[in-house]
């Protein structure tokens, strides 16, 4: 009973927050912003081409392959807030417009990004329902390093130190396994469409690369391109959660909790917000996912405010204090495989 009553009393507190704040017009979309920051990557994105053109057979083409991986990453920063409907002012235009940038910008599902992060927002680092800590080729959970074998096994012991060069290959992984999602058996919504965008897009983008350039300079221009697209994707989403609590298959949290306490900002002002798009900004995000970016830090200060007067732990650390967490994080995971499972979260609420 006392605990249901704490629920009640967070869950009314909350709904006081989430009212202050829509008060406040912090809810309210803001598509100048959005557009004009298309439009900025729309010319970088062309100058990006149009060098590639002019250059030609040079390996200063390289840079300009990073350079691509940084546009691409800030187009798919673009369609994870239209995918939240944070850019445009009606559900479905902000499908249309997400779709378009995942498809064509980025090359990568935009269906399946929306069914893997829904269920990520819904139950954020809860084992058996966030789809971000699954096992895979690291381990996030003690239980799952402890059940790895053969070589998968091998790595995960060692993912402390492989994380950040396993990020090289993210930017690949996350292509093959969003595309692979496009052929499965289960319903897709647009998914027809989503094949004819993606399959222009990389018909267009390799045959003008290996048209252009000679083989050898198209295969490294495009696995620069990847690194540093995978790198970033990964360098930007990994420390919102990675290293906070994991809670329990069956733990009962309220939203409040449920958000704040798996969440992490990172300090840094107007550029960081520029550089991760807005996640540095985790927590409000996950409070109010609809809310567009350039409201976030003004939000911050009321759930900041709110958490306190809750007693909620509220997270924030500089990017390089939450890099040293992560990497921290997964090597005690990989090194402790033999451990037993408790959830941080219920301990950190003083229950058990």
């Amino acid at each position: 009973m006392r605990i249901r009553a704490e629920l009640a009393e967070r869950t009314r507190s909350f709904t006081e927050l989430a009212k202050s704040v829509r008060n406040e017009g912090l809810n309210g979309r803001t598509p100048g912003f959005y557009f004009t920051l298309l439009g900025g990557l729309g010319v970088a994105l062309a100058g990006a081409i149009a060098g590639v053109v002019l250059l030609g057979e040079s390996w200063f083409q390289l840079l300009i392959a990073a350079a691509l991986g940084v546009i691409f990453t800030q187009l798919a920063f673009v369609g994870h807030e239209a995918a939240h409907r944070q850019v445009l002012a009606s559900g479905p235009a902000n499908d249309r417009l997400g779709r378009l940038v995942a498809t064509l910008g980025v090359g990568m599902s935009y269906s399946w990004w929306m069914n893997k992060h829904t269920r990520h927002h819904g139950n954020p680092n809860k084992v058996g329902k966030d789809p971000d800590i699954d096992l895979g080729t690291v381990a996030f959970t003690p239980e799952d390093a402890a059940a790895s074998t053969g070589f998968r096994a091998w790595i995960i012991r060692r993912q402390g130190w492989f994380f950040l060069p396993l990020l090289l290959l993210a930017g690949l992984d996350m292509h093959q396994v969003s595309i692979r999602s496009l052929f499965s058996r289960k319903p897709v919504k647009g998914r027809a469409l989503e094949m004819a965008l993606i399959g222009g897009r990389f018909a267009l983008y390799l045959g003008l690369l290996f048209w252009l350039l000679p083989v050898g300079m198209a295969f490294a221009f495009l696995g620069v391109q990847l690194a540093v697209f995978g790198v970033y994707m990964g360098g930007s989403f990994a420390p919102n959660h990675v290293g906070m609590p994991i809670v329990a298959h069956d733990a009962k949290l309220d939203f409040l909790d449920k958000q704040v306490l798996t969440s992490r900002n990172v300090s840094g002002g107007w550029w960081m917000t520029a550089l991760m798009g807005g996640l540095n900004y985790q927590i409000e995000h996950h409070l109010f996912p609809s809310m567009p970016r350039p409201h976030l830090f003004r939000a911050r200060k009321m759930v900041l405010a709110h958490c306190r007067a809750q007693g909620v732990p509220y997270t924030e650390t500089s990017l390089r204090e939450a890099w040293v967490i992560v990497i921290r994080y997964m090597n005690e995971v990989g090194l402790s495989a033999s451990r037993s499972f408790r959830c941080p979260t219920a301990g950190a609420m003083g229950r058990p």
